[in-house]
């Protein structure tokens, strides 16, 4: 269990125990309350100290905490804690600062998904924490994350997320890349997945053997249907294991043999192609062993090396990749 969790659950418990009029607690009192609050949550006798309250307290009366007031009474050498206003309790005080400092950090990690639908509500509560905490950000941004805030379809996520959820059957019009032609597809939708900064609808549709794999920036629109929706038993954790991006032309893995360019080296080994890849060094050589199924993701990937990698196996991903060069030759 973590520390932050542990910290909320004492610092509930010494609000209760503050409050109560019925009963005077001692450090030691409240200890033992901390620690049988710990235990009835987690089940395990990890136990804190009085080092520890003491900090908590400090913490609590600190404006990072909640500025509580503290009645200290002495009974000999014995000091009791109480709430100067037995009516005061922490969970009717609004964020401290440090919560909503806290908060504000997820709040810019999840400004990632910007410009999907269901988070528009971020902004809202990023206007009024700057409001309320004078949490203004600094004009001056640190991180930011790839993402396609324009593309097309990311309005039909809020309805295909609920779909899948609620198992709901759909009606898809849909338009492919190599059609001008609309066709309504209807289908049980299962998964969602971004790849390249697109995202894919993973479905069943009774029409079609295998899963179907829907471009969201292809659907037109999507309408609810009342057929029986059809159940799955794939993993999805693990359905993309063996290939890179959505594509799954086949179930047959293969041996996949890359030559690349030494002053590569380091950029694949720092980020890998693929969880499978191993790297083998010699003084002349160095190649890259991968176990996957080919699709054209991973063609492309592997053109985006331009000259610094070449394929040496299978014959057939070779004579693909060939295919694609000679045919991007032809173009100039």
């Amino acid at each position: 269990m973590s520390t932050n969790k542990h910290a909320i659950i004492r610092y509930n418990t010494l609000d209760k125990c503050f409050r109560n009029l019925g009963r005077n607690y001692a450090i030691e009192d409240l200890v033992e309350e901390c620690n049988k609050s710990i235990y009835e949550y987690t089940g395990k006798e990890e136990g804190i100290k009085k080092r520890q309250l003491y900090d908590d307290i400090r913490f609590m009366e600190s404006e990072q905490g909640w500025n509580i007031e503290l009645k200290k009474v002495k009974d000999g050498r014995t000091v009791f804690y109480k709430y100067e206003d037995s009516n005061f309790s922490i969970s009717n005080q609004p964020l401290n600062e440090t919560e909503a400092n806290q908060l504000k950090e997820a709040l810019l990690t999840l400004e990632r998904f910007k410009g999907l639908p269901q988070y528009n509500w971020i902004n809202e509560i990023n206007a009024r924490l700057e409001s309320t905490f004078n949490l203004k950000q600094k004009n001056d941004v640190i991180i930011s994350f790839e993402q396609n805030e324009y593309l097309k379809g990311l309005e039909f996520i809020p309805i295909l997320y609920n779909a899948i959820l609620y198992k709901k059957v759909l009606n898809i019009n849909y338009k492919s890349f190599n059609s001008d032609e609309e066709i309504v597809i209807t289908v049980s939708p299962y998964y969602l997945k971004q790849y390249n900064m697109r995202w894919f609808l993973f479905a069943k549709s009774k029409d079609y053997k295998s899963i179907s794999n829907l471009a969201l920036d292809r659907i037109e629109n999507i309408k609810e249907n009342n057929q029986k929706y059809i159940e799955t038993d794939i993993d999805f954790n693990e359905y993309f294991e063996d290939v890179v991006g959505v594509t799954i032309p086949s179930d047959k893995t293969e041996n996949i043999v890359l030559r690349i360019d030494k002053y590569l080296m380091s950029y694949i080994k720092t980020k890998p192609l693929h969880g499978s890849q191993k790297i083998k060094e010699s003084e002349n050589n160095f190649e890259v062993h991968l176990k996957l199924i080919p699709n054209y993701e991973l063609e492309t990937l592997i053109l985006s090396f331009g000259e610094k990698m070449q394929v040496l196996e299978p014959i057939t991903l070779v004579e693909k990749v060939k295919e694609r060069i000679d045919k991007m030759k032809n173009k100039y």
